[in-house]
């Protein structure tokens, strides 16, 4: 395997873009060798999920399109970001706190935590920022 493999989508940002997000980060997992019904697929899948949902909702107009890109480094190390181009950063609610929504960063927190990565911000040159979730990668052994 390369020392690094890439993929990116860039979407508009519509609710129906979050599928189409979704698909394809699960596709390029797949091709990378994990299986279809991998816990590690279902957890990037709810991720990107949760990622892409801020990038539609939360961006108040302001981003037209996102990115989602997915890099595997040294086959040690997935990163999943997702770009755009509103300049706030997610900012996860209290568990106290009653709403139907808000939730998204905590659940993309556990997994990531759970997987035994990190979640990293980081601003892009645009004013925009990207949401990173890093974990290690574990291709079963045949």
């Amino acid at each position: 395997m390369a020392d690094l493999q890439e993929a990116s989508i860039t979407l508009p940002s519509e609710p129906a873009s979050v599928t189409a997000a979704r698909r394809h980060v699960c596709a390029v997992l797949v091709d990378w060798g994990l299986r279809p019904d991998s816990p590690a697929v279902d957890s990037v899948r709810l991720i990107v999920s949760e990622l892409a949902t801020n990038a539609v909702l939360h961006t108040s107009g302001l981003s037209p399109n996102f990115t989602v890109e997915v890099r595997l480094e040294r086959s040690e190390e997935l990163r999943v970001g997702v770009t755009d181009s509103h300049p706030r950063r997610p900012q996860p609610l209290p568990p106290t706190t009653r709403q139907d929504n808000g939730r998204g960063m905590v659940i993309v927190r556990h997994l990531t935590c759970e997987s035994g990565g990190r979640v990293e911000v980081t601003p892009t040159a645009d004013g925009g920022k990207t949401v990173w979730i890093m974990i290690p990668w574990a291709v079963p052994v045949p």
